[in-house]
């Protein structure tokens, strides 16, 4: 949530951010006139309280003034009602505001105006066509994806003999590099979340088309462990000296990838749940640009040491996530589909 402080001080600078982005900005006015609203229904409701305090007797009050306390008190009482109804309206309407872009974003309108800002690897040669990914695993034996349908449905994916040790293997490998190596502590949350967390790294509300939610609950799937690693410090106060405080985690995920059907959906690519090693740290804004550089080098360290050919971008500011004000997403080269494909995005 961008600080209200920030959009009352600044309002042209945020502005031109959230225009960067493609925002519709009717809904940044929205929220600033719900603001306006509130703080002054707040001034007419501590005016109202104050007048109250005055009109207060000592001593025994004559019945003129008892009705006219009286009288007040209902005043006083609407005017509560009016400052709750606002303040939620304000609240809500700031859930929608995406964060604004940092100053070293480039400016583009949609992924095409992504920048390149390196490339590493070699890109591995063959004489013969390699085979996509889904169809090797499928010929090993290390996944399967008819069983799987059979179990859950379309998009989900069972990991067979060596494909299962495979990926418990890179889970544990990229655990043990982050937190031997980077300094992160690994925790092991809960699977399951409830709103106000979603709220706080802005899943909810924009993105619920996008969430499993358990029926007849507050409770939702996970679509990432940032959710649990983020909110763990929720309405916590850190001193300084403890930061940054540096968090690593594998948890499965689960997402609907609502709009995607036909697109990208063969193999590992937009499962409704697959696993995931996150990474996230807590510290002060000053030293925020430094921390995302050090987290994207320590998702990069991985991907050298596997040996992989990849390369980094920076998202543009018509291409950033919801919550993000700068993203570097790094890509792996897939040699059957003769392309790049997102496996990291760091924001």
């Amino acid at each position: 949530m961008i600080d209200p402080k920030r959009i009352r001080e600044s309002y042209n600078d945020v502005e031109k951010g959230l225009e960067n982005r493609n925002y519709d900005l009717q809904f940044l006015a929205q929220y600033s006139q719900y603001d306006k609203d509130w703080r002054e229904a707040q001034q007419k409701l501590d005016n109202l309280k104050h007048e109250q305090k005055q009109k207060t007797p000592k001593g025994k009050p004559s019945i003129e003034t008892l009705n006219e306390l009286k009288e007040l008190s209902q005043i006083v009482k609407n005017q509560q009602e009016t400052v709750q109804i606002l303040e939620e309206k304000t609240k809500d309407a700031a859930l929608y505001l995406p964060n604004i872009p940092s100053e070293d974003t480039p400016i583009g309108k949609s992924e095409s105006d992504n920048e390149i800002i390196l490339t590493t690897g070699d890109l591995p040669s063959f004489n013969f066509s390699p085979l996509p990914h889904e169809v090797l695993a499928t010929n090993l034996n290390m996944v399967d994806f008819e069983r799987s349908t059979k179990t859950s449905g379309s998009r989900f994916i069972t990991y067979t003999d060596r494909g299962a040790k495979l990926e418990r293997a890179l889970i544990n490998f990229m655990l043990d590099i982050h937190t031997n190596e980077h300094g992160y502590t690994e925790m092991m949350p809960p699977v399951l979340v409830h709103s106000n967390s979603m709220k706080g790294t802005g899943q909810l509300p924009k993105f619920s088309q996008d969430s499993f939610k358990i029926q007849d609950s507050n409770l939702w799937l996970s679509p990432t462990s940032e959710v649990q690693l983020t909110n763990f410090y929720n309405d916590t106060i850190l001193e300084e000296s403890e930061l940054p405080k540096k968090l690593t985690a594998y948890t499965p995920c689960f997402r609907k990838e609502a709009g995607s059907h036909g697109k990208d959906t063969k193999g590992l690519i937009r499962l409704h749940q697959f696993n995931k090693v996150e990474l996230v740290q807590f510290t002060t804004p000053e030293h925020s640009q430094k921390a995302h550089e050090t987290l994207t080098q320590n998702a990069e360290t991985i991907l050298s040491l596997l040996e992989l050919p990849y390369r980094k971008i920076i998202l543009c500011t018509g291409d950033l996530g919801f919550s993000a004000s700068k993203t570097y997403d790094l890509e792996v080269w897939f040699p059957s589909q003769n392309t790049y494909r997102e496996i990291s995005s760091c924001s």
